[in-house]
């Protein structure tokens, strides 16, 4: 089946890989972004008849309500992501990734379909196993995490509406951030050959960049038996701690070495074990593992350097 799909935030790291797959399944796709990167993410997919794009801003209501009328499914990327962003720009991280979403909630058909990522990080340090499903507890610390602790609440009152809880992601994309651990750790033992570790024995899960485009497809296309629920979106061979991420990366980079500092902490400390056997049981599986993950973000590094200075 064929939908009008509203994808905002489509430019970004997530959207750059869901919007070609999207369009690719035969959907016709409408992107709002502000492109407050100034990335041309989705070039490659401008030519496909099926494809629009507008620039704006979610938190304007006169630009999102009438995008939103036109559409059956509405996916809202649009956010300010991580702990750091968040805290560099408190007051844009409540109007984007708390008020922006309220405003949509309120101006959604009971008919619309929402596919709204949220986090695992809402999870805190789990329970004293740390274990976690997405019936544990959630104690976030963060406000990136608090915030979607609270609009989750808010979309689970629309009948028509799956919360993804996103792992880690990881991978490569057409709008690529470095920030994300598995991304970041890579890119470090490529370039640097180093890394030093606070917390190194903290574990946390991680998912492919593509198989969350493959998890809200998913939910797409078994919308009726997945709806109203939440579901975990991770790798359940995955939940691995600092430490053992940087053995996975010495596999491939043997060279690369890492130092357990004493001191330093995360910002959400984020400490917990996933199951993602709720959405496993729907017929889920994802296609990536981190080793392949962290293969790819190899080749991708060779190509790439994150600095505007300098001469190599």
């Amino acid at each position: 089946m064929s939908y009008n799909i509203l994808v905002t935030g489509g430019a970004g790291y997530l959207g750059s890989t869901m919007v070609p797959d999207l369009l690719a399944a035969g959907h016709r796709v409408t992107v709002l972004d502000n492109f407050m990167f100034k990335q041309a993410s989705l070039n490659h997919v401008c030519f496909h008849p099926n494809f629009n794009v507008v620039k704006g801003d979610i938190r304007i209501e006169s630009v999102m309500a009438p995008l939103m009328k036109k559409a059956d499914v509405i996916i809202p990327l649009a956010a300010l992501v991580g702990a750091p962003l968040c805290n560099l720009d408190p007051i844009g991280a409540t109007t984007i990734n708390h008020d922006a979403i309220t405003m949509m909630v309120k101006n959604l058909s009971q008919q619309q379909i929402v596919l709204m990522p949220t986090t695992n990080s809402a999870y805190g340090t789990g329970d004293e196993n740390h274990y976690c499903t997405e019936d544990s507890p959630l104690r976030p610390i963060s406000q990136y995490a608090i915030e979607k602790v609270a609009v989750e609440k808010e979309l689970m009152q629309h009948a028509n509406a799956i919360s993804f809880r996103l792992a880690t992601v990881f991978g490569m994309s057409p709008r690529l951030r470095l920030d994300l651990l598995v991304n970041d750790f890579t890119y470090r033992a490529v370039v640097d050959r180093c890394v030093v570790l606070f917390e190194s024995h903290f574990k946390r899960n991680y998912i492919h960049v593509r198989d969350v485009s493959k998890a809200f497809q998913h939910g797409l296309n078994n919308f009726d038996k997945m709806k109203g629920q939440i579901y975990n979106v991770g790798l359940s061979d995955a939940n691995v701690s600092k430490k053992e991420l940087c053995e996975h990366i010495q596999k491939q980079i043997p060279q690369f070495t890492y130092i357990e500092a004493p001191v330093g902490k995360d910002p959400d400390q984020r400490n917990y074990i996933v199951s993602n056997a709720k959405i496993e049981a729907t017929g889920y599986q994802p296609d990536f593992s981190l080793d392949r993950g962290i293969g790819e973000l190899i080749k991708g590094y060779t190509m790439i350097r994150n600095s505007i200075y300098g001469n190599v």
